[in-house]
């Protein structure tokens, strides 16, 4: 018998199977055709040549380093990379599938809930979100149904729910409230007072009231909102009248910084009133987007008719949420942080962000030309505006001009009653060093006789305000 043999006839209806992506199909027609934007080509491009042609067009968008507009982590450690590349091909929603990231994740939950004084962590319920938008959205779900359920009567016939908050709460509040049909009663600023108060909160609440969100670090000025004031005004509200509102912390940026900088602030599950908090991983719990919290007290809390539990790949699956499908490798890039940083990790990380921004304060605030609303003491964040003596420009000129030196920093116009008022802000976030603070103050001091030459502001018009809802 021949040790070969050759090739056999192949059946008229085979067909060569080759995936393009295996090799640099059509090299000379990807050199010289230029690839369509807005429909799909009709063949493959070499695989460096499509590289090059979206990477050379992201060079322009702006460097997220220095992006002092965004909450949003920009710069993990080189293994939370290789950890979150190795775990992009996994489905988050295929716990069955996934077991061990699925873990990972109950894991976070528990951690969180110890991080937040659950009184029983053992109950504590909680799930991650792909961030504290639909994490807000969830825990504005169960405060309306667990109002639904308790004015079976009048709901949905005559009673309609409401949702207290400040002004300032981002706009994921407003869209839960126009989503959900559930109308917002919005706590405007008054003078120096940027955030929800206590009295007002208070004073709203009636019997369709399903809760009260306060924010612990309002993103317009980093300021954290009363929480235990809140909850000792809606006690007493409920001495008076026997209205039990329940409190929800959306705690998206402070939750991951007063655990460790401000321990003695009182504001999450030690308040019985507080019923569910959320917070965003990948904001100051330093993990790339996106990855949100969300976590109940107890099972009570959360109605049991909202989890659903479904027959998937082989097992049986309780899931909360509002999205299916979303890739593991954030959640367990925020394992990895918490196992790699620990308490006091994480207490040097968001202290160091905090020494930042209040030494950046300062020294914008010796230039003499600004005045500080908030001094980065809470949040490490702080916003700041013109003095009433400077009139030759505004803070959307210095926007504009701070970014010509390639700092991306927001300029807007607070909301009602404080349209008045326009402002700049900074975020500082890890990896925000005090070499860029330095390098920040700089520029910006250089930029300052160029802006006191002019004649006067070079575009008053509040629709130049740049976005910093995130």
């Amino acid at each position: 018998m021949p040790l070969h043999q050759g090739p056999h006839p192949s059946p008229p209806e085979r067909r060569l199977s080759f995936n393009p992506f295996y090799g640099e199909a059509n090299p000379v027609g990807g050199m010289t055709e230029a690839p369509p934007h807005h429909r799909l080509p009709d063949g493959p491009l070499p695989p460096m040549s499509a590289y090059q042609l979206v990477h050379d067009e992201l060079m322009l968008d702006g460097n997220s380093r220095l992006n002092l507009a965004t909450f949003v982590t920009t710069w993990m450690e080189p293994q939370a990379g290789v950890l979150m590349a190795e775990c992009r091909d996994k489905n988050m929603i295929d716990k069955d599938e996934y077991p061990r990231t699925a873990e990972l994740e109950r894991r976070c939950v528990a951690m969180l809930a110890d991080l937040w004084n659950v009184p029983d962590p053992a109950t504590a319920v909680g799930c991650s979100t792909t961030g504290s938008s639909e994490a807000c959205m969830l825990a504005g779900l169960a405060l309306k149904r667990r109002w639904a359920k308790r004015n079976a009567d009048r709901y949905p016939g005559s009673a309609r729910p409401n949702l207290i908050m400040g002004v300032n709460v981002q706009v994921c509040w407003e869209k839960f409230c126009n989503f959900w049909e559930v109308e917002a009663r919005l706590v405007p600023m008054e003078g120096d007072r940027f955030h929800l108060d206590a009295e007002s909160a208070a004073a709203l609440c009636d019997e369709n009231t399903i809760g009260v969100v306060a924010v612990l670090g309002s993103t317009f000025d980093g300021s954290y909102e009363p929480v235990a004031e809140i909850c000792a005004a809606l006690d007493a509200l409920q001495e008076r009248t026997g209205l039990d509102i329940p409190v929800h912390v959306d705690g998206a940026s402070g939750a991951m910084v007063a655990p460790f900088l401000d321990e003695d602030l009182v504001w999450d599950f030690r308040l019985p009133r507080v019923s569910s908090i959320n917070t965003s991983g990948h904001k100051y719990g330093l993990v790339y987007p996106g990855v949100g919290w969300a976590l109940w007290r107890s099972p009570d809390e959360l109605p049991e008719e909202l989890v659903f539990r479904v027959n998937y790949l082989g097992g049986d699956m309780p899931t909360f949420a509002l999205n299916f499908s979303r890739p593991g490798a954030q959640v367990v890039a925020q394992y990895y942080t918490f196992l790699r940083l620990g308490r006091e990790g994480y207490r040097a990380v968001q202290q160091t962000s905090r020494d930042v921004a209040r030494g950046l304060a300062e020294r914008i605030e010796a230039m003499g030309d600004f005045r500080l609303l908030t001094h980065g003491n809470e949040l490490p964040v702080f916003a700041f505006t013109t003095t009433p003596d400077v009139t030759a420009y505004n803070v959307f000129d210095v926007s504009r001009r701070m970014r010509e030196q390639g700092w991306l920093v927001p300029a807007y116009t607070f909301p009602a009653h404080r349209e008045d008022l326009s402002v700049l802000r900074v975020v500082c976030r890890n990896g925000f060093s005090a070499d860029l603070a330095d390098l920040f103050a700089r520029d910006l001091h250089k930029l300052l006789p160029e802006l006191r030459r002019q004649s006067g502001p070079l575009n008053a018009d509040t629709e130049a305000a740049t976005s910093f809802h995130h």
